[in-house]
């Protein structure tokens, strides 16, 4: 399964993504394709430190949190929020507005897969995986 490492240090700022579309961009089939790839749709799916439909670390809830905190939000994510789609997405939507504010579908892929300073040769055949369960 693929895994989405970020640093700990990367300090967030930015706003929550309140819908699934970040300036326009639709990231719904990105969303699922990843989520096909990752679980097959499995909410239960565990792999190493990775859980839920979308392989989310908790890692990733902690960076997640720090957006959050930056914002003045009160919400928190918590590590069973991985188990929830819709709350897998939101984080994964978080984690774009911040992280990826030119709404990159190609960078939203790749960092998934190989976190914030990924190698594009180490994400390619995952990339391929997610662009060929979005056609």
């Amino acid at each position: 399964m693929a895994l989405m490492i970020l640093s700990v240090n990367v300090m967030a700022k930015g706003n929550a993504a309140k819908s699934t579309k970040t300036s326009g961009t639709n990231w719904n089939p990105v969303m699922d394709a990843i989520i096909q790839v990752e679980s097959e749709g499995n909410t239960k799916a565990v792999s190493g430190n990775s859980v839920g439909a979308m392989q989310i670390t908790p890692i990733l809830v902690k960076e997640c949190n720090q957006i959050l905190k930056k914002q003045k939000s009160k919400k928190r994510y918590t590590l069973s929020d991985r188990y929830s789609v819709k709350k897998s997405k939101e984080m994964f939507l978080l984690i774009q507005k911040y992280h990826n504010p030119e709404n990159s579908i190609e960078k939203a892929i790749r960092s998934w897969n190989g976190g914030l300073k990924y190698s594009i040769r180490a994400t390619n055949k995952y990339y391929r995986k997610v662009m060929n369960k979005m056609k």
